[in-house]
């Protein structure tokens, strides 16, 4: 499961990659792709809610697809010049030439893969988030300060428990654990009221792992965050431009508003205040 993948963020991940500026012939009629006038964008079969709604990229629904979509707006390209085609995970990050202009797919932005491919700048900054049995005691909590009174536990070295020491600040020493697992083990049996992942791990510990297990919500960004990035072949042209797009997007505010729609509203993860 690609969510899965991701993880929990190290507490020593990168910061965000700088904005590209001063870039001219980003507009459609001057770029090359794969296809004269089209944008050629790859993500897995299946795509995964809420990245991507009903597993059809092509619906403009879902956060991932939404975003895909701005981005080509920026650079021109409407709704039907868009062609989404499959390719996994593996293959998008692996070296050699790409069938895609850009590939959206939940998309860790490291050094080990900038070897390979290319990252736009970040589009998406991993929210750390708080899931519980639908039994405990905090599954029902809206605000940070709700959570003080609980026993919650994470992933040691992560930051994931940087979130519960440095912001939640509970009274009642956090639990560490030396993966996932144990710590998934430890909230099924009652040994803890919360645990703190990344979103992408909530969604699908809460969908596929955890019985009777719900997402309490997110915790305000803390530490320097783990960052989704579009993946384009190494060295290519549009890197800048695509770079370009995502910044504007960032800085009018879009991204942010389709973070809530699609991650917070629609896929009910919501923000603790």
């Amino acid at each position: 499961m690609l969510v899965a993948a991701a993880g929990c963020a190290p507490a020593d991940e990168q910061a965000p990659a700088p904005a590209a500026t001063g870039l001219t012939n980003c507009s459609k009629d001057q770029l090359t792709t794969k296809t004269p006038g089209k944008l050629t964008i790859g993500t897995d079969d299946p795509a995964y809610e809420p990245w991507f709604k009903d597993n059809k990229p092509d619906n403009g629904q879902g956060f991932e697809s939404a975003v895909a979509y701005a981005v080509a707006g920026k650079l021109g390209y409407g709704p039907a010049d868009v062609k989404w085609i499959r390719v996994t995970f593996n293959n998008a990050i692996a070296p050699g030439p790409k069938d895609f202009d850009i590939d959206i797919n939940q998309f860790s932005i490291t050094d080990e893969r900038k070897q390979a491919v290319d990252f736009s700048g970040p589009y998406y900054l991993v929210r750390q988030t708080v899931i519980a049995l639908k039994s405990s005691k905090i599954a029902g909590a809206t605000s940070v300060s709700a959570l003080q009174g609980a026993k919650l536990g994470a992933q040691v070295g992560t930051t994931s428990y940087q979130a519960i020491t440095d912001l939640v600040k509970p009274t009642a020493k956090p639990a560490v654990y030396n993966s996932n697992d144990d710590a998934k083990k430890a909230l099924q049996n009652g040994q803890i009221d919360g645990l703190v992942v990344d979103l992408p791990t909530a969604f699908y510990m809460t969908a596929a792992e955890i019985k009777d297990s719900v997402i309490v919500g997110q915790l305000p960004q803390v530490g320097v965050p783990e960052q989704f990035g579009i993946v384009l072949d190494k060295g290519s042209a549009l890197t800048g431009c695509i770079t370009q797009a995502v910044d504007q997007l960032r800085s009018a505010g879009t991204l942010s508003s389709l973070e809530k729609e699609w991650l917070a509203q629609a896929a009910g993860a919501r923000e603790l205040t």
